[in-house]
């Protein structure tokens, strides 16, 4: 189950990249502003189609050829300025992410209840969405794509708006889901996360592969100086690294 990625030139940034994401592990995809991070996650997602040049793939099927509704069972999707069209419930939000399967009523119903509860949501289920303040609804966008039950979690800067509580404890529930089998694959800015919290570590860097691999590797100083323009140090023992410029 391997959903893989090959470009030689995109119009919006990437260019000369080939990476294959792989279940049970948690991907952070790092980079500086413009890197490309946003469009190779869209890439992923079936949502960066190029004009030939591209190809993605999903157990060797390319994504273009996978029925809509069977590649929205497999990908969850969450994207970085999220906003619904409509002030629903957060629990009727969250029971959107189960169109794709068809199941009955109350599957849908209990599978909601649980992204929900996962992400620390449950008491906001009756509340408008547009009534949730950054974070909460940040929380619940992601409820969203986990209660589809996707084999695979694609998301875009999903612990900007999150409380440093809120932050460790998804990541923690990501984790989880990877341990599980689960592909996960994070846009990040915090390099401390993706140090502390990743298996794996894509850079970009202008639109190309700058690293790919292990966060001590992937994020060494030498990459973060090349790639990000400082001096920084890694400091304290591994799972709990900072960062000091």
């Amino acid at each position: 189950m391997i959903l893989a990625c090959a470009y030689l030139t995109v119009p919006a940034r990437l260019t000369d990249m080939t990476t294959a994401l792989r279940p049970g592990e948690l991907t952070a995809i790092c980079g500086p502003n413009g890197a490309g991070k946003t469009t190779l996650l869209r890439a992923l997602a079936g949502l960066e189609p190029g004009p030939g040049t591209g190809n993605v793939t999903l157990d060797g099927t390319p994504l273009a050829a996978i029925p809509p509704c069977t590649r929205a069972q497999s990908i969850g999707y969450l994207a970085q300025h999220a906003e619904p069209a409509w002030n629903l419930s957060a629990a009727a939000l969250v029971r959107l992410g189960r169109l794709p399967h068809r199941t009955s009523a109350a599957e849908d119903a209990a599978a909601a209840a649980a992204a929900l509860a996962a992400l620390d949501c449950a008491h906001l289920a009756d509340r408008p969405i547009r009534t949730l303040s950054g974070g909460e609804r940040a929380r619940v966008l992601l409820a969203r794509v986990l209660a589809g039950n996707p084999r695979w979690i694609l998301a875009d800067e999903p612990l900007a708006s999150l409380d440093l509580a809120h932050a460790a404890a998804l990541l923690a529930h990501l984790r989880a889901l990877a341990d599980r089998g689960t592909g996960v694959a994070l846009v990040v800015h915090s390099l401390a996360h993706a140090m502390n919290h990743a298996a794996r570590v894509i850079v970009l860097h202008k639109g190309r592969l700058a690293a790919d691999g292990p966060p001590a590797k992937a994020l060494s100083e030498e990459v973060i100086e090349h790639v990000w323009g400082v001096r920084a140090q890694w400091t304290g023992p591994a799972g709990a690294r900072a960062l000091s410029l």
